[in-house]
């Protein structure tokens, strides 16, 4: 009752509010119509910008820009430094809203599509950002001058103003060069935040391969003599009693544990041929790459011309008099294409397809590590789960022999029910599917058109045969094998093992956050 009194009353507080509001020199009425004002601007500029957007690019204006900033030479730095000085300049006339929804979505997409800096779009948004953030302090229409006009006494002259702000703008400038040169500052938080939260990547995701083995690398340069003690130790455990597959799937993952040492050494040999090979290569690659972007846009420009003709077969002759002027525009394209072309080195091919060839070692060195590393770890894993699960395995043998019970006396219907919540408790217990396979069985023998209760008994006799049979085995190794293969998994677990588990521990983020953070060249590869 007091806390339908309380809402009731703090209902009627509001409307009341609201009501001496509305009344009282009509202040709700103004406010409320002010702030329809504001955001009908606001909305008229985002509609105005995407309007003009669209018609930017339906016109090419995209593709100018784009064709624009790639011809410039110098890579990506030039092309960044344009568009920061472009948006800069234009903070001296436009409000930061117009800029950032206007031509922001122009330029970020073609400098976030620079392999050669691969940066990411938060350190470019950042970036932007902070560039914007000048137009604050920018004459003739920054918001701060504005406000300082208006607080500051008439005696101060609006040109000592902005002589005043030159300081804070040069601040601002330095503080943009600070973190263009140091974008890890920027993406150090965002990496870290996204590696520790609840909805992390696992470490098998191919954004952290790079990153991830040069941290493993090191620890296995550290401790490679302690990985190799613990891997020859495992290798010394009685397996004998283990089904044969899981035998044969131990012995292996400890031969692959100890071979990952010389994959390593491999990746790092064809990383170093890469390496050795780039300096050489990239400014041959830039050359070759800039004068096929030019071809490319002759080829584009020809394809044009010749629709454009095949469409002049049915038109007038006035028409078709363009004709004979469009092929010799034709004519002059593919020349242009054949000079471009002839000014490729005659080396490249050959330069091309050796890198490639170096880059596919490299490539190939690495997935061989990855598929190495996986094999040699899951099966202690799972092996080390189905162990570990022996006293489920051994709890539930009643409940199978229940079943026989059921089967007798039950109806059908019940009995079915029974027998599917046997089967799912059997089927969270590892390595029990086929133990749970010959449930399945008996119930589909019961639930038949022809209910076969003799068959489903046979099938729940050979469940618990499998169950004794596992328990043989299990009991065996709970006591013998298991220890064991608990001090290995934990041995490798953080280095041979990391990439199969479900997150990066937080120590190991800590490692390969700041080599995530920074931007690597990849144009290598393009």
């Amino acid at each position: 009752v007091l806390a339908i009194m309380a809402a009731a009353s703090f209902v009627i507080s509001v409307v009341w509010s609201g009501w001496r509001t509305l009344q009282i020199e009509d202040t709700l009425r103004g406010v409320m119509v002010e702030t329809a004002k504001t955001t009908s601007l606001v909305f008229i500029i985002l509609l105005g910008a995407a309007m003009l957007t669209a018609a930017f690019r339906g016109f090419g204006g995209e593709d100018l820009v784009k064709d624009f900033l790639t011809g410039l030479p110098g890579g990506f730095w030039v092309q960044f430094v344009i568009v920061m000085g472009v948006i800069f300049l234009l903070g001296f006339f436009l409000d930061f809203i117009e800029i950032a929804v206007v031509v922001v979505p122009i330029v970020a997409p073609i400098l976030l599509a620079e392999p050669s800096a691969n940066i990411t779009a938060v350190w470019l948004g950042v970036m932007i950002g902070l560039n914007i953030q000048t137009s604050f302090l920018t004459p003739p229409f920054g918001f701060a001058l504005f406000y300082l006009r208006g607080v500051a006494p008439k005696s101060v002259r609006t040109i000592q103003i902005y002589k005043g702000v030159v300081a804070f703008i040069g601040l601002q400038l330095v503080g943009l060069a600070i973190v263009g040169a140091l974008p890890w500052m920027v993406n150090y938080l965002p990496n870290r935040i996204s590696l520790t939260s609840d909805t992390a990547p696992p470490p098998q995701n191919p954004k952290l391969q790079y990153c991830l083995e040069g941290y493993l690398f090191q620890q296995y340069d550290a401790r490679g003599s302690e990985l190799m003690a613990a891997i020859d130790k495992a290798g010394q455990l009685d397996l004998s009693y283990l089904p044969k597959d899981q035998q044969k799937n131990a012995a292996k993952a400890f031969d692959q544990a100890a071979m990952t040492f010389d994959l390593v050494a491999g990746i790092r040999a064809a990383e170093a041929a890469v390496l050795a090979k780039a300096n050489a290569y990239r400014p041959l690659l830039s050359q070759v790459r800039m004068i096929q972007r030019d071809m490319r846009r002759l080829a584009f420009e020809s394809e044009e011309i010749s629709n454009w003709i095949s469409r002049l077969s049915s038109a007038s002759d006035e028409e078709k008099a363009e004709l004979p002027r469009l092929e010799a525009r034709i004519k002059e394209l593919e020349a242009k294409k054949a000079d471009l072309e002839a000014q490729i080195p005659e080396s490249w091919a050959q330069q091309s397809k050796t890198m490639q060839a170096l880059q596919q070692a490299e490539d190939k060195a690495r997935k061989s590590y990855r598929r190495n590393v996986d094999n040699a770890y899951t099966p202690i894993a799972e092996i080390v789960a189905v162990v570990g699960a022996t006293d489920r395995l051994e709890a539930i043998r009643g409940d199978i022999e229940a079943l026989k019970d059921i089967v007798r006396n039950a109806e059908i219907a019940e009995s079915v029910e029974i027998f599917k919540g046997v089967e799912k408790t059997v089927g969270k217990i590892e390595g029990a599917r086929e133990i749970r396979t010959l449930l399945s069985k008996a119930r589909r023998a019961i639930k038949a058109k022809v209910p076969d209760p003799d068959k489903a008994l046979d099938f729940i006799d050979k469940a618990l045969e499998a169950h004794a049979g596992e328990m043989a085995w299990r009991a065996q190794a709970k006591t013998e094998l298991l220890p064991g293969l608990d001090a290995y998994e934990a041995a490798i677990r953080d280095t041979i093992g990391l990439r199969q588990q479900s997150r990066l521990p937080v120590e190991q983020v800590k490692e390969i956050v700041g080599c995530l953070s920074q931007h690597r060249d990849i144009s290598l590869y393009f």
